[in-house]
């Protein structure tokens, strides 16, 4: 065991603060990486507060977790010492199942283990990113590229693979028309992946003050679904919505806006129900769907697509003792678009 430097909650109304883990020695098949950055996912609040009634404390929050690899076990093939490497969302999951056999380890039938707020193998909770130090299997550790600025790529560790997943599976690409609802962390990598595969986009908010944004990011249109006749000529227009709002919001505003045999697909799960009207569905064969993140094949896949279209996070840089008040900015949804947490500050 090792003891390294992390910030931690201990209860749900408590403040992060800086808190001491242990971490295991890697094992033959384990890769140990110096953290480097780590992006902050709303997630991240929802956990550390117990807003989903399955935390475990203390808490070391984090699954955007990029650095470089210090040492790897005997048996490792797919990285020496010195590589840069990430985490993501998953660090263990049964590995047998029919779900993770087809690389859908997200969906693991026996449950995957989450790289926080989890239980691994041996019973010991899992702690994150917020940390100076991280041992995971070679088998979830993901190869990153020195191509991209490092601390931007962070957040594509979930923002990015949450946004990917779904638009591989609807087979988005040139020819199509696509709407993003909300331009957030989720929703602005939304943008930026939609239109390097080729679709047009349009990004659907309740706020003007995004529309520059939002077309430096690639999309073509904008709409401001607060103003009077909003949708006016957008009725039957679109092929795919990725919806990322986590707020509450209309589906049956936005089903109309989809042609025949389109699909909107859910990645904000707001906390309360929205109504939906079967005949906006019925007639024209729409459907409405959801997507979780990936697998770690496809988020490989995803991390080295954005590798080759240049596609980072947009970021602002925070010490790791700013973290609360990013979680109150978070709240008001004051980032453009996403903070990550500059590990160097866990050695001061």
């Amino acid at each position: 065991m090792s003891t390294v430097n992390a910030y931690a909650a201990s209860a749900a109304d408590a403040a992060i603060a800086p808190f001491k883990i242990d971490r295991r020695e890697p094992g033959p098949s384990d890769v140990q990486i110096e953290i480097l950055y780590c992006g902050v996912c709303h997630s991240d609040i929802h956990q550390a507060r117990n807003e989903w009634g399955n935390s475990i404390y203390p808490m070391v929050p984090g699954h955007e977790i990029v650095g470089k690899v210090t040492a790897v076990g005997s048996d490792v093939k797919k990285f020496i010492v010195g590589d840069l490497a990430g985490v993501g969302c998953l660090v263990d999951s049964c590995r047998t199942c029919g779900q993770c056999t087809a690389n859908e380890e997200q969906f693991c039938e026996n449950g995957s283990t989450g790289t926080y707020n989890g239980m691994d193998k041996n019973g010991q909770p899992t702690y994150g990113g917020y940390s100076s130090q991280i041992v995971v299997d070679e088998a979830f550790t993901l190869h990153i590229s020195d191509k991209l600025d490092l601390k931007a790529v962070a957040p594509l560790l979930c923002a990015g693979i949450t946004t990917y997943s779904p638009l591989r599976h609807w087979k988005v690409g040139p020819g199509q028309k696509v709407a993003v609802v909300g331009l957030g962390g989720l929703g602005h990598m939304g943008v930026k992946l939609a239109a390097a595969m080729g679709a047009e986009v349009t990004v659907i908010s309740t706020s003007d003050s995004k529309a520059d944004d939002a077309r430096r990011m690639g999309a073509v249109n904008f709409i401001n679904s607060k103003k009077p006749d909003a949708f006016k000529g957008f009725q039957n227009y679109f092929h795919f919505i990725l919806n990322t709002v986590s707020a509450p919001n209309s589906y049956d505003v936005l089903l109309p806006l989809l042609k025949t045999n389109g699909t909107m697909t859910l990645v904000g799960a707001p906390a309360e129900p929205s109504g939906i009207t079967g005949f906006n569905l019925i007639m024209q064969r729409r459907s409405i769907a959801g997507s979780l993140i990936g697998g770690i094949k496809e988020t490989q896949e995803m991390l080295d697509f954005c590798a080759e279209h240049n596609i980072t996070s947009d970021v602002e840089m925070i010490n790791a003792s700013e973290i609360n008040t990013a979680y109150e900015r978070m709240m008001k949804s004051d980032v453009k678009y996403r903070f990550v947490i500059d590990m160097a500050s866990l050695k001061n």
